[in-house]
Formats: C-alpha cells, structure tokens, sequence
C-alpha cells in the first residue's frame, strides 16, 4: 500500500489508541462503554422497527446475522498470541446488544 499522508495519518492514531488502551483501566473503561453503546443501539433499533411493522422479520435477521458473525469472528481469533483489543471491545458491544434485545423482549411479553 502507498504510504499517504492520510494513510500514515490512520496507522498513527490506531496505534496511539492500541497504546492507549494498554493500561487495563482504560481497557475497562473503553468495554464499559462499548456494552453500554450496545445496549442503547439493540434499544434505538428496536423502538425505530417497531414503528415499522414490514420490517420486523428482516430486521431481525440482520440482528441475528450481526451476533452470529461478529461471535464466529471473535471466537475464531480469540486464541491467537496477539490478541487485539478491538475484539473485547467487539464482544462487548455484542453482549450489551444482546443484553438490550432480551430486555425489549422481556417488556414487550409483559
């Protein structure tokens, strides 16, 4: 790949951010964050579908295809030495998804 200004630009700010989250509270901070993004998205995406009622069975499949691939996708490299730290924050952005579907879920059969 030619070496840009934009694309030296891109390589420096994801490896200050890699170093950043070196120090495990940030780490912790940063997958606190992402669980909670991911719990407001699966509650946003709900409400905004659910006005919707045609688009429920394909939004459903997209939900279903988006934890499916982002797990085969964590879970495939999980077991590699150099574990990246956008997996944790990607699995916890799945868990609070999933986290907020079942809640919605939950009110929804109440």
């Amino acid at each position: 790949m030619q070496q840009t200004r934009l694309n030296l630009l891109i390589t420096t700010l994801i490896n200050q951010f890699v170093s950043f989250l070196v120090n495990p509270w940030r780490k912790l901070s940063f997958i606190i964050i992402s669980l909670l993004l991911g719990y407001f998205l699966a509650n946003i995406l709900t409400t905004s579908a659910g006005q919707l009622g045609r688009w429920d069975v394909s939004i459903a499949l997209i939900f279903l295809l988006f934890t499916e691939f982002s797990s085969m996708f964590i879970y495939r490299r999980s077991n590699s030495p150099n574990k990246s730290p956008w997996l944790d924050l990607l699995n916890s952005l799945k868990i609070g998804f999933i986290y907020g579907l079942y809640l919605e879920a939950l009110k929804l059969g109440s």
